[in-house]
């Protein structure tokens, strides 16, 4: 007999009391723990059921703990948020106690995994290993002590994100200093007390000032106020956060916090990593050199003479270039991206390629108006629901991130999903990066959802290994340049005219320049993220960002003196030494996308196979086999030089 899942909505539990969230994460906690020990009792013969009281304690954890980190991060009122982050501590707490639960761990692997089907085998593998990666299997006062340093690095997590998280900074300038920037923005931004108008560090007040005002002086204040967001706060908080990791890491016997971290990846090791980061910076050096070495040359028709670019002055030369060089007029493009035809083109196209259809639902219970839900159909098959939360507000999360609310499990919960961004409301006009921006997060929603139907929580959704998890995400961002699917949704603000194919053409030929600077960068940023984590703690975390910088010359956008840049870069928290993620997955993404420049950006039979054999399986498989089956072969570097080059 099957059965229909019941509509998700999870998202409801954000929208009621305090008192009715904290209870219902006290019910899951003490369902979870009833299922546990009932698990416990089970004696031989009873695999099958060990399993299934598994799978649904450690789905219903995992599901309020999303629900709690979701909540903290967007819930409009304080102690909403406090009770979240409260309501999250108890979870991990209780996860850190499981793992280490030796008579849970000799139950389950009792359990004969070659009984069962591979994924099942996949599954019961990768979570025995968990355990053993928490120390079950050491002495009792190790148990301990990893149990307390679990405890510490989750609270530490909390502070480090909340730190930057509150931390908004503001600028202020006369009106005659933000000459340059859109008219959008400047009506969006009155005259205020003393005549002069406030900038906040907040994305949508920050990128179009440090792209478009004519001012250095602004840009170099509002640069540097961004990269001290959660200075001094962080100080202690990162420092003891890398200190707590590290002893972790080798009281269970591993070099480093860095091998501790990669072994579940695909990556391995720190130095696989290592080797990757280095690989990367040698790739990128000779065309990082000569983008800036352009930049510069423009900056000298300005200030004849000048030596060098400030790390203040590279997103504004960048985009002279592209005007001047390339006839790119950033403002006159960002006309065609008005923040509603954008949302509506996303949906529009993902709809088409992957056979889907998004119906809006009015009724959904959310935690603030500006919230939009939308269930995914294919044909009379509802798949989940996703949540579209896209508007900055105070004390809301700062940046662009998909978050889990409900583990898809096939034939008993649907999965649903939250896009949590900060672009402005309809009526706003967006930068170019920013819709890059949100198709790449749509990607990872997209990756929920399909994902969404494995047979298991402990695989199903976004569950694969987490150096593989921006692949699809990195790829859906490469829609936004090609002209064909442009001109579905591109459409000027507020005339309608679709988006002129000359102007596609240069926005194609400028977005090349830069990318030599823009991903060494990102190995750089890796690097910093690697190398706090593959070294004894102690460092002073400022000495080596500037130390790594200048290893990544001719960059040197992140730190100059009195900025703490480390401080209010958050993926410390959630990748710890892992941020070469990005840029690993941005080679798969590079080679698997050979397939769709074959047969067309907008092939729907090349994309039902993308879906079906990279996004469907989850984490039902190591990520190398599911890209192998979509290529023929094992993945490549190929395709990514190919794309430093130019070629």
């Amino acid at each position: 007999m099957t059965t229909t899942p019941a509509l998700p909505k999870a998202a409801s539990l954000l929208s009621g009391s305090v008192e009715q969230f904290t209870r219902r994460c006290d019910e899951a906690l003490a369902t979870a723990k009833a299922n546990l020990e009932a698990l416990k009792k089970l004696g031989p013969g009873a695999d099958a059921q060990k399993l299934s009281l598994y799978d649904d304690a450690t789905t219903l954890l995992s599901n309020a703990g999303a629900r709690s980190g979701l909540a903290r991060e967007v819930h409009p009122a304080a102690t909403f948020r406090e009770a979240a982050e409260a309501c999250e501590q108890r979870i991990e707490a209780f996860n850190v106690e499981l793992a280490q639960d030796k008579a849970l761990y000799d139950a389950l692997a009792a359990v004969d995994g070659k009984a069962f089907d591979p994924v099942t085998g996949f599954w019961l593998f990768k979570t025995l290993r968990e355990f053993r990666r928490a120390g079950v299997d050491r002495d009792e006062a190790t148990r301990a002590k990893v149990k307390a340093l679990n405890e510490e690095l989750v609270k530490l997590g909390q502070a480090f994100g909340r730190n930057i998280r509150d931390d908004v900074r503001t600028v202020t300038a006369k009106p005659a200093d933000l000459d340059g920037v859109p008219k959008d923005w400047l009506d969006a931004h009155p005259v205020g007390a003393g005549g002069l108008v406030t900038v906040t560090t907040n994305p949508p007040d920050y990128l179009p000032v440090m792209v478009y005002a004519k001012s250095a002086t602004v840009r170099e204040a509002l640069w540097r106020a961004y990269r001290n967001r959660a200075f001094p706060a962080n100080v202690e908080v990162l420092k003891t956060l890398l200190a707590k990791r590290h002893e972790l890491a080798t009281l269970l016997g591993y070099a480093s916090w860095a091998d501790y971290a990669l072994e579940t990846k695909m990556a391995k090791t720190g130095k696989a990593a290592a080797d990757f980061i280095e690989q990367g910076r040698k790739a990128t050096e000779a065309r990082a050199k000569a983008d800036m070495a352009v930049l510069l040359a423009r900056k000298q028709k300005d200030a004849p003479g000048a030596k060098a670019v400030e790390p203040w002055e590279q997103d504004f030369y960048e985009d002279r270039v592209k005007n001047e060089q390339y006839g790119l007029d950033s403002q006159a493009l960002r006309t065609y991206f008005e923040f509603g035809t954008v949302k509506q083109g996303v949906m529009d196209l993902t709809s088409r390629l992957f056979s889907v259809r998004y119906v809006k639902v009015t009724d959904a219970q959310v935690w603030h108006p500006d919230v939009e839900t939308y269930d995914v159909y294919e044909g009379d098959a509802l798949l989940g629901r996703f949540h579209l939360d896209m508007h900055p507000r105070d004390n809301k999360y700062k940046h662009a991130a998909q978050f889990g609310l409900t583990v898809g499990r096939g034939g008993r919960e649907l999965p649903e999903a939250v896009l949590v961004c900060n672009f402005p409301k309809p009526g706003g006009l967006l930068q170019h990066s920013e819709v890059e921006t949100f198709f790449h997060e749509f990607g990872h929603l997209l990756h929920e959802l399909f994902a969404g139907r494995q047979r298991w929580g402990g695989v199903s959704g976004i569950r694969t290994e987490w150096d593989f998890v921006e692949v699809p995400s990195m790829l859906l961002q490469e829609w936004p340049l090609d002209a064909e699917a442009l001109a579905a949704f591109a459409k000027h603000h507020p005339t309608g005219e679709v988006i002129p194919a000359a102007l596609v053409k240069q926005l194609k030929a400028a977005k090349e320049f830069g990318v030599g600077l823009s991903t060494r960068r990102q190995f750089f940023l890796a690097a910093v993220s690697l190398g706090y984590h593959d070294r004894a703690p102690g460092f002073d975390t400022s000495a080596v960002l500037k130390e790594l910088q200048a290893s990544f010359e001719p960059f040197r956008r992140e730190h100059v003196e009195g900025t703490h840049f480390e401080l209010g870069f958050g993926h410390l928290d959630g990748y710890s030494a892992a941020y070469y993620t990005y840029q690993w997955s941005t080679v798969i993404a590079k080679d698997l996308l050979t397939r769709f420049k074959a047969k067309g950006m907008l092939n729907g039979e090349v994309a039902t196979e993308y879906r079906k054999k990279v996004l469907e399986p989850g984490g039902s498989r190591e990520a190398a086999a599911l890209v192998q089956d979509f290529l023929g072969r094992p993945y490549r570097f190929d395709a990514f030089q190919a794309w430093l080059d130019g070629r």
